[in-house]
């Protein structure tokens, strides 16, 4: 099993034509190891979200590849791409995205449901058990507090072991105390089951201490703080 679970290859995403033309990303490249708790920092359109949807298969490049665990994503059709990512992707939102009539044990149960797992309750039970919602499992997901539907939303984004969890502003509607607790979780978890974050955030001084941070300015990727003068990242 090779150690690098992500390669960003080469990646520009161009929106528009001629004088609408707008390079959203710019020749980006970088790799990722597993294990590894990355933060993708950057201001209100830096292009930080259009590289999450590259890597989370949510669009295409204009050019360069997007590599998952050996697999050449870009290469990929529409029906191959859908399997793919629930098969080796894991997402967590800004805001839950739990469904209401549905428990938080069946919310987290959806990604197993959708490969028809038969353990699918009892996995998704134990990840619940970790993040601490041992009591909450079987409440609707509507009827618990924030924090903790946003530790529902981890669960679930594990449920299927994935290669890579993709955190978009995992924090971004909580409270500063609740916030510090997620990022704690979150933090416990990449080490507890050796599991690869990337996690895209507009706020660096919240997550502390962390492997690796990128840096998206005007479409390009610097490694570690915003510091546009170093080095491009290169593979």
């Amino acid at each position: 099993m090779s150690d690098t679970v992500l390669e960003v290859k080469n990646v520009t995403k161009t929106y528009g034509q001629g004088d609408t033309k707008v390079n959203a990303l710019v020749n980006v490249s970088f790799s990722v190891k597993r294990g590894e708790f990355l933060l993708v920092v950057g201001s209100s359109g830096s292009g930080k979200s259009t590289l999450l949807n590259m890597i989370g298969l949510l669009d295409k490049p204009s050019s360069g590849q997007i590599i998952i665990d050996g697999t050449n994503t870009t290469s990929l059709s529409d029906n191959q791409v859908s399997s793919f990512r629930n098969l080796k992707l894991g997402f967590i939102f800004q805001f839950s995205n739990l469904l209401a009539d549905l428990t938080v044990l069946e919310n987290v149960m959806l990604p197993q449901s959708i490969q028809q797992r038969h353990n699918a309750a009892q996995e998704a039970a134990t990840l619940l058990r970790a993040v601490g919602l041992e009591s909450q499992m079987n409440k609707r997901s509507n009827k618990i507090s924030g924090g903790q539907a946003q530790r529902a939303a981890i669960a679930r984004g594990l449920v299927n072991k994935p290669t890579i969890v993709l955190a978009d502003e995992p924090t971004g509607n909580l409270d500063s105390v609740t916030a510090e607790t997620i990022i704690q979780l979150m933090k416990s978890m990449a080490k507890k089951l050796n599991q690869t974050f990337l996690v895209v955030t507009h706020d660096r001084h919240q997550f502390g201490d962390v492997d690796r941070v990128i840096t998206i300015k005007d479409g390009r990727a610097f490694e570690g703080e915003d510091q546009p003068h170093k080095m491009e990242i290169t593979i």
